[in-house]
């Protein structure tokens, strides 16, 4: 059986004022301490009876160095991103051609092809790789 608990206002608007004053982590945290059991209650006693504005809201202040930092670290962010792609392409691009040349020196195997001249290979004999 499901009991409803009332609790007074007086209470209600002293947990309030302990998690607004940092004493409680959070509202879970609150309601732990006190026993409430609705998942959300004490953050609805927070939304009604408190500053609500201070519930899950993170401010960041930056300054104008932290700003340009972090634009820089994006704009590096895209170029990485940007070579790692260049470099899927490239090894998608060498694995096709390898496929056919294989298949043009009569070998269907590329795998056994690729075990049986491992150490001869090199990077220089690939057409792609003189094109850059």
């Amino acid at each position: 059986m499901n009991e409803t608990m009332c609790y007074s206002e007086a209470f209600k608007l002293q947990v309030v004022a302990e998690i607004e004053s940092g004493r409680h982590a959070s509202c879970h945290a609150a309601a732990a301490v006190y026993g409430i059991r609705g998942h959300d209650t004490v953050a609805r006693w927070v939304r009604h009876y408190g500053k609500s504005h201070l519930l899950r809201m993170v401010v960041r202040v930056e300054t104008p160095d932290e700003r340009r930092e972090i634009a820089r670290l994006k704009a590096h962010v895209r170029e990485l991103e940007s070579a790692l792609s260049d470099a899927h392409l490239e090894a998608r691009l060498e694995r096709s051609y390898l496929k056919l040349a294989c298949r043009a020196a009569g070998e269907e195997d590329v795998e056994a092809f690729k075990k049986k001249h491992a150490g001869t290979l090199s990077m220089r004999a690939s057409p792609l790789r003189s094109r850059t």
